[in-house]
């Protein structure tokens, strides 16, 4: 999990209009409730992945019950990084995240102009195509927008390589690594994410 949190977290794989928690109270319990049933879920997978033989029956986790989570705090965010909502399509992560690329770098700025763009607080938006199937996950960086401008595919790649890769080794512009907790198949449709354990 802690692979595709970073993958979408860290790097902002997701695009989605940002949602924030209704103010109204019983709407409120509706989003605090979806939170803790995705709690449960991810208790449930962790659970069920330390069995010999784990439950084949699938997890589903909807767009709804991962969004309130991440904005209830239980989620662990890369510095610099807040805010973040993900939407699912078929094969696809898609979502948003306010990031402070001066947390993110610690201060350290590359000579190079092209990176100025990676500095103070934006709001980064990005898409990702990403499975997960016999056991490992595959995430894709299709493309990354900060501030509604898309970041050249060179430039995202020089910033990958130089800030993230050496803090996640293995987490990059394309990014292989073994799915936790005995997940067989993660798969993303519309809204859902389905996760199969074996």
């Amino acid at each position: 999990m802690r692979h595709i949190l970073v993958c979408l977290l860290f790097l902002g794989i997701c695009t989605v209009a940002q949602q924030t928690a209704p103010p109204a109270s019983g709407t409120q319990a509706i989003y605090d409730a979806a939170a803790r049933s995705a709690q449960r879920k991810f208790e449930y997978i962790h659970q069920n992945g330390k069995k010999p033989t784990p439950d084949k029956t699938p997890t589903v986790l909807t767009e709804n019950e991962i969004n309130a989570w991440l904005a209830s705090g239980r989620a662990q965010l890369p510095e610099g990084v807040k805010k973040l909502q993900v939407r699912g399509e078929p094969g696809v992560i898609n979502g948003t995240a306010f990031v402070d690329f001066d947390q993110v770098t610690h201060g350290r700025y590359s000579g190079n102009p092209f990176m100025s763009v990676f500095r103070g607080s934006h709001q980064v938006e990005a898409k990702a195509h990403a499975q997960g199937n016999a056991g490992r996950g595959h995430v894709h960086i299709d493309s990354v927008s900060i501030d509604g401008v898309e970041v050249p595919q060179m430039v995202l790649q020089y910033f990958v390589d130089k800030y993230v890769t050496p803090r996640y080794p293995g987490i990059g512009i394309d990014s292989t690594f073994a799915l936790p907790d005995r997940i067989d198949t993660a798969q993303i449709s519309s809204h859902i994410v389905t996760i199969v354990q074996k």
